[in-house]
């Protein structure tokens, strides 16, 4: 039996939450999914984290975070075509942000996620390339999607380390992965080594320098100058976050489950996973504001993936960036987007019978909290000898109490317990 493993993107709020996105969405396809499937709950990283998309990522798709993995930033640059040499370069996850170049106060981590992809090209081709004038340092550049980007940071005459924290005070970096800090003060960080190293010292010092000289050219780029004529915020200072030397080496998701797999991915950081996994990838183009176009285009790539590969992973951002801009209609509205656009046209194409569907999210993104947070998420499964349990909503509180699949503490043992499950 093949199978479809959807992940929402952020789509849990808070388990305590008496009322949630889920709950008040109107989404009648994934809730006819949950009556006739098995429903559970999974903390995707463990209890009392509240993961970055990568790490969450990773450890869904079987792998342990903890473990096996060498951050975010060298995923994102896989995912982005960027290359970069180990030990003589670091990648980053980077985001264009807005910042009073006086105070160093930031005034919005994302541009008020405003910036166009287009203008963030322009952007970073004004830093790809920048010389740091220390330790022989370099800088690449390259805008992803909206304020995304990815960083690389090189030196010509000095080894380098990815044991440094970041300039994004969102996040701190914890090992090799970073987690949502509950409150943070808003000012854009100094990177500061995390190791004794001298290698740390010099990166540290490098990111500072970039940091610096990023908020003189980007403050009074052309760009910039346009978009603040029009009452729009600036994207003059670049938060790096995550750093990452080199590329982790794990066994094929293939190899783990003897399955083949295939992916569907908006972001650069799924696309990276997908690659660095093994899997057959299709990459989409970024999602707009046609959502009926932009999820049509989805489950044709879904429906051929399925005709090659047993396992095909299709990650939606939907729900994720307005939980992050504490926007619980918007939150809403995207789950109610996809259920209309793609669950029901998925239901509509493929035979249960023969293809089973699995639905979780990455993480929870509660607009009243607008980050990532530690709570469980819903997991579902739908599809050939599947027993219905007690659950008739996919909501979190329902699937987390009455799900015969039950609480599984970690994300890792997803795939295990579902392959088992639609194989036995």
């Amino acid at each position: 039996m093949r199978l479809v493993y959807l992940v929402l993107d952020g789509v849990a709020d808070r388990l305590s939450d008496q009322e949630t996105s889920l709950s008040m969405a109107r989404k009648p396809f994934l809730d006819l999914l949950t009556r006739g499937g098995a429903c559970g709950a999974v903390y995707t990283v463990g209890k009392g984290v509240a993961p970055e998309s990568d790490a969450a990522v990773m450890s869904i798709l079987g792998y342990d975070p903890h473990v096996s993995y060498t951050g975010r930033g060298p995923i994102e640059a896989v995912g982005a075509g960027v290359s970069f040499v180990e030990g003589r370069e670091v990648a980053f996850r980077a985001n264009f942000a807005t910042v009073d170049p006086g105070s160093g106060r930031l005034v919005d981590r994302r541009v008020g996620r405003s910036l166009s992809t287009e203008e963030a090209r322009e952007l970073a081709e004004a830093l790809d390339g920048l010389r740091l004038g220390v330790y022989g340092g370099y800088v690449k550049v390259k805008a992803t999607v909206g304020h995304r980007a990815v960083v690389v940071i090189g030196s010509e005459v000095m080894s380098l380390s990815d044991e440094v924290d970041n300039t994004d005070p969102a996040y701190r970096k914890v090992g090799t992965i970073s987690v949502a800090e509950k409150v943070f003060q808003p000012y854009v960080k100094k990177s500061t080594p995390l190791s004794p190293e001298q290698s740390a010292q010099v990166t540290a010092e490098l990111v500072n320098e970039f940091t610096r000289k990023s908020i003189e050219i980007l403050d009074k780029h052309p760009v910039n100058k346009a978009r603040e004529s029009k009452g729009l915020l600036k994207a003059n200072v670049i938060l790096v976050r995550d750093a990452g030397s080199r590329l982790p080496k794990l066994p094929s998701i293939s190899k783990l489950f003897n399955a083949s797999f295939g992916s569907i991915t908006e972001m650069p950081v799924e696309n990276g996973i997908a690659k660095i996994l093994g899997m057959r990838t299709v990459e989409m183009p970024p999602p707009t504001e046609d959502k009926a176009s932009d999820y049509s285009i989805r489950l044709d790539a879904t429906l051929k993936l399925l005709k090659e590969v047993d396992v095909v992973y299709v990650h939606l951002k939907g729900p994720d960036e307005p939980g992050h801009d504490g926007d619980l209609k918007g939150k809403i509205k995207a789950i109610e987007d996809i259920d209309k656009f793609y669950v029901k046209e998925l239901l509509d194409s493929i035979d249960l019978r023969e293809i089973a569907i699995l639905v979780t999210a990455d993480h929870a993104t509660p607009p009243a909290v607008r980050a990532h947070t530690d709570d469980p998420v819903p997991l579902l499964l739908v599809g050939g000898e599947v027993i219905p349990d007690k659950a008739l909503r996919l909501e979190e509180r329902t699937c987390y109490e009455l799900g015969s699949i039950g609480v599984l503490s970690h994300g890792w043992e997803i795939l295990p317990k579902i392959l088992g499950i639609i194989r036995s």
